[in-house]
């Protein structure tokens, strides 16, 4: 992919002019700069030939007026910018050749360049790969959060422990982002409501200023440059110092952090909820900022312009669409509300009708207790006339409705506050013209089934194929043509090449060379050496109990206990007790298993720590098998599973979330599916789960479990997983061990499978067949793999 025209070897020398010419800068002098000037110098350059782009793609949109979709997320998990930009303006081979003629090493400056972390996981990724896809597709899309100082915490593994340390991303400086003060915002908080002959007011409010950051986001090939405008928090010049003369202007100067702090840091874990007023603060501070941004856009009409040629609201729908990315950004409704209502003047009903018409929301959870519901006290000190807008909102909605309180936006008590929430999901979808996500919110569906859609989220294969794995990109191409990076339904062509041997034999290859580089990777690392003719099983997800990381470390267990053979990551957010648990616990079984005499080199189990995309773009081509065993029911989509399908690994996993319509596109026969359907997990809850049960009838369980809880893996603390094997007897929502046996029988045709597969032999003489099938032969009862939760 990314392939230039004749005349590469002309732009290449370009490049390289720019990056010396700019290294010179940094430093004074070539010899003396660092490999981080050599990255500063590339990244300005590739910079560059993005900047005409941007600009005239800007222009374009100023020019035609084409309806604007707006993406608001609090989290955008962007990753590394170098690569993908290179790849997506086709300058890859010209910027190869620059650095090889210098002398450089386009991996090692790579390497250089710091992840943008601003987000947990699958939500903060899908928003990432939303804004390249729009990009490509050409529409006028913008994507709108917060510029975190400190992103996802950086993880360390300290004796088997998560330890969690700040994510310092911007200590170099960002060479993709541009600062735009001219388009600085004030947002208001605290303050009270006034009721005025000429209106309702919000007054005496303390203001925080918004200053907005652009990234360039650029399509594939196309000449594409959309834009991300994250919001940077900054105090005003007089914030705290009106009271300077009977006060202390020192204090009043240090208190401007009090305003800075909403865009320091991001709140890690997005599975859970947490009723922090900071927390609600970012919320309000990226939605009210976005719409004055978005409200000046509408009313401009050419670029450069600053007039407000639009002043009637009737085609703010035709012209404004805004996806609400979870319910992080739904206070955009109310305060959209109120711009029409206070500050435009239009009636209530029209205001209302617009509203529902502009936004769509996405549910990226099916867990309630993800869901926010905010104390009615805190919102009303910090937003007093969004909360009358929302008392609002709901009123109205009851009257229309007449379905009661439990349908209704304000949940759980009565005006006054003193038992009541706040329930954004409620609000969010009551304000929407479309909803992603049925299960969580079945009441509002039965009452408005029309604006319910189920979509699973898809990934850009820019990143998670071209980028991450291009022996397996150029391999494709050659055979289908280059399209199919634009239209992944264009990879059905490979269907006529199933049984040609010569191009299965070259995939092999391909996979085998990943599984080498990356075996290197942990060896350095990781200090672990393991057989990259092993099978490479690997569970990437976000450490929760209803991914079932604790399942796979069961079997892993019971792997171990077979003597034969199987290594990790996940990433859990601090103060959560049982996820950190959980990471100790996959250490602990780790460190026996590898140091096993017995099992030797047969199965190693890895932690991979601070998982992140950069690590996802080593991880995802080197794996064979691929972990997506939630419970049945509970993941609402799950894109990482598509990211390794992609790159060719097999499923292992239940049928939920995105492995349902996987199934359906691969066929099922190209899944391991096991374990309990929807329908078995909402009768196991009917008759009661009973984990007791499961552990007196299936020795291996049994087995296990005992070792965990006596002590075996932890000998100096023999008590220190009690909390967790309690959890599994008593507390377990995620019936860990009712799919254990159906697990664990998936696993062993799996083994069969990879022991029994006969690749063509590669020209390279490189060995696919695990390292013990001899041995395998001699009933070792499961195959050479490597296990990576």
């Amino acid at each position: 992919g990314g392939r230039e025209a004749s005349g590469a070897g002309k732009k290449s020398n370009t490049i390289s002019r720019g990056i010396v010419e700019r290294a010179e800068q940094s430093e004074g002098d070539r010899n003396v700069a660092t490999p981080r000037d050599y990255y500063f110098a590339l990244a300005h350059t590739v910079r560059d030939h993005l900047v005409g782009r941007w600009i005239r793609t800007q222009q374009y949109y100023y020019e035609k007026d084409p309806k604007r979709i707006y993406y608001l997320s609090l989290e955008f998990y962007m990753g590394r910018t170098l690569q993908n930009t290179m790849i997506n303006l086709g300058l890859q081979n010209a910027c190869d050749e620059a650095i090889y003629q210098l002398g450089l090493d386009m991996e090692e400056l790579e390497e250089i360049e710091e992840d943008a972390g601003l987000g947990n996981g699958g939500l903060g990724r899908l928003a990432a790969c939303f804004l390249d896809s729009m990009a490509t597709l050409g529409l006028a899309a913008y994507g709108y959060g917060i510029r975190y100082e400190y992103g996802i915490f950086n993880q360390k593994i300290r004796d088997g422990w998560q330890v969690e340390e700040a994510d310092d991303w911007l200590r170099h400086g960002n060479p993709w982002e541009k600062a735009r003060p001219e388009y600085m915002l004030p947002v208001h908080f605290y303050g009270r409501v006034e009721h005025a002959a000429t209106g309702i007011k919000w007054v005496d409010t303390q203001v925080v200023l918004a200053l907005p950051y652009d990234t360039p986001v650029p399509g594939y090939m196309n000449n594409t440059v959309n834009t991300m405008r994250l919001w940077s928090a900054r105090a005003p010049n007089d914030f705290n110092l009106r009271d300077f003369n009977v006060g202390d202007y020192i204090q009043a100067v240090l208190d401007r952090n009090l305003a800075e702090n909403i865009s320091r840091v991001l709140y890690p874990n997005d599975n859970f909820f947490e009723g922090k007023e900071l927390r609600l603060k970012q919320e309000y501070f990226v939605v009210a900022a976005t719409l004055q941004d978005i409200i000046r856009r509408f009313k401009a009409s050419k670029f450069g312009s600053t007039e407000s040629v639009r002043t009637v609201f009737d085609s703010f729908p035709d012209q404004v669409a805004i996806q609400l990315n979870d319910t992080h950004p739904a206070m955009a409704i109310p305060e959209l509300m109120r711009i029409f209502v206070d500050i435009e003047k239009l009636p209530w009903n029209k205001a209302w009708d617009i509203t529902k018409r502009t936004f769509a929301y996405t549910n990226h959870t099916v867990l309630p207790e993800a869901l926010e519901r905010w104390p009615v006290d805190l919102v009303e000190k910090l937003l007093p006339r969004h909360l009358q807008i929302i008392y609002e909102i709901n009123q109205r909605h009851l009257d229309v409705s007449a379905l009661g309180q439990r349908r209704s936006p304000l949940q759980g008590g009565d005006r006054d506050g003193t038992c009541c929430a706040v329930g954004i999901g409620g609000m969010v979808l009551s304000g929407s013209g479309s909803c992603f996500g049925r299960l969580v919110f079945e009441d509002f569906a039965a009452l408005e089934p029309e604006k319910f859609q189920n979509k699973t989220n898809g990934i850009t294969p820019r990143r998670w194929l071209l980028l991450c794995n291009p022996g397996l990109a150029e391999l494709i191409a050659e055979k289908i043509g280059e399209d199919y990076v634009r239209d992944l339904s264009q990879l059905t062509k490979l269907h006529k090449f199933v049984d040609d041997d010569l191009f299965i034999r070259e995939v092999a290859k391909v996979k085998q060379e990943n599984k080498v580089k990356f075996a290197q990777y942990l060896e350095k690392e990781y200090k672990v050496k393991i057989n990259p003719s092993s099978m490479f099983d690997v569970h990437v997800k976000r450490i929760h109990e209803y991914k079932r990381q604790l399942m796979n470390c069961l079997h892993i267990v019971t792997m171990y206990n077979r003597k034969p053979p199987r290594t990790p990551r996940g990433q859990a957010a601090p103060g959560y007790h049982m996820a950190k648990m959980i990471i100790k616990l996959i250490n602990a079984v780790a460190h026996v298993v590898n140091n096993d005499p017995v099992v030797g080199s047969k199965l190693k189990v890895i932690f991979l720590e601070n998982y992140r995309v950069s690590l996802a773009e080593k991880v995802i081509p080197a794996t064979d098998l691929s972990e997506q065993i939630s419970t049945a029911g509970t993941e609402a989509s799950g894109t990482g599973n598509m990211k390794f399908m992609l790159n060719g690994a097999l499923t292992i996993g239940t049928m939920d979330g995105a492995n349902v319509e996987m199934a359906e596109e691969a066929g099922e026969e190209n899944l391991f599916i096991f374990g309990m359907r929807v329908e078995d997990v909402t009768e196991l809850d009917k008759e009661g789960y009973h984990a007791q049960e499961y552990y007196n009838r299936l020795p291996e369980l049994k087995q296990a479990i005992d070792q965990i809880r006596s002590g075996f893996f932890s000998p100096k603390e023999p008590d220190l997983f009690k909390d967790v094997v309690n959890m599994l007897f008593h507390h377990d929502r995620f019936k860990v061990f009712a799919d254990y046996e159906a697990y664990v029988k998936c696993q062993e045709k799996v083994s069969e499978l990879y022991l029994a597969r006969v690749p063509p032999p590669l020209p390279t003489g490189m060995l696919l067949r695990p390292a013990c099938v001899g041995l395998a032969q001699e009933q070792l009862p499961a195959p050479s793999t490597i296990s990576i939760p």
